[in-house]
Parts: C-alpha cells; structure tokens; sequence
C-alpha cells in the first residue's frame, strides 16, 4: 500500500513538474515573434507592426531610382487615456509623404499604412488607413535588404526601424 501511494506521488510530482515546462516567461514560446514579413518596434505607449516596404503595387510604384514606394505599417496605441499624432517618417531613400498629412493614433486604436488601393477601405474596428510614400527615390529599393526608416510622433518620440522590402505574394514573372 505505501509502495503504490508513494509511486503515484512520484507520478504526480512528475506530470506537474513536466506540465510547467511550457509556461510562464522562461518558456520556449514567451519571446515568440509573429509571422509577418516586415519589422517591429516600441517606443512609449505605441507598438509599430510590419513595418516594410511594399513590392511594387502598380505602374505609379516601381522601386527604383527615381521612382516611388508605399511604407506599410500598423501603429498602436496601448495608452487607454492619451493619444497621439504621427507628425513624420524621414528615410535616406526619398521624401516621404504621409496621406492624410496629419495621422492621429487615438488611445486603444491602430492605425493602418498599406498599399494604395486599400486606403479607402473601412477596417470595420475604427481604425484608421493611410498611405505613406516615398518619392524621388535615391536608389533603387532590392527585395533582401533592408532600409532606415525614422517615424517621429508628437508625445512618445522618435523611432528609427530598418525596414525590409516585402517579397510579394506572387511570384516574379520570368
């Protein structure tokens, strides 16, 4: 009889210290990144998500010298009380225009920058959609590489975040 209580303790012991292999903040998954293809920052109370720069999306878009690029990214603002305004994004590639010229991010909301044709788009949640471009491109934009990109807002700072070229969704034409 002790013998079986003291197997099942062992046992019991056992399964409750291997269950808690997986939890809390020394676990394998607790630093786990998300799958998107761009990069991410913090600065403050906002989070900057995929941030990168977009394939070409049409013939106005051609990454390459001279030409222009769209920046996509999503900003959030995790304050629940104090939004605030993206003023500028600066990067050695070109100008970078912001449209609307002036982006609040309001507490608890996001603010999505994308391609061209889905600015227009309702997100459904409240959101925000802009466009960011960057014109009279220096160099030409490579997919593999990566580019500083600067976004400066009016009450958490500045960030700078190298931000890579986006592979597409369709494979290149040959």
């Amino acid at each position: 009889m002790r013998r079986a209580l003291a197997v099942a303790a062992l046992a019991a012991g056992a399964a409750l210290a291997l269950s808690g292999c997986g939890a809390g903040q020394i676990s394998q998954t607790a630093s786990q990144q998300s799958a998107v293809n761009g990069n991410t920052a913090d600065i403050g109370q906002l989070a900057l998500r995929d941030v990168r720069i977009l394939t070409p999306q049409s013939a106005d878009y051609t990454n390459t010298s001279g030409g222009k690029a769209v920046l996509a990214f999503t900003v959030t603002n995790q304050s629940g009380s104090v939004a605030d305004q993206l003023t500028s994004i600066k990067s050695d590639l070109g100008d970078v225009k912001l449209t609307p010229a002036t982006v609040d991010v309001p507490p608890l909301k996001a603010v999505v920058a994308a391609a061209p044709g889905k600015v227009a788009a309702d997100t459904g949640s409240g959101d925000a959609v802009v466009l960011v471009e960057i014109s009279g491109l220096h160099r030409d934009v490579t997919p593999g590489l990566t580019y500083p990109v600067t976004f400066n807002f009016k009450q958490n700072g500045t960030v700078a975040v190298s931000a890579p070229v986006d592979a597409g969704s369709t494979p290149a034409k040959s």
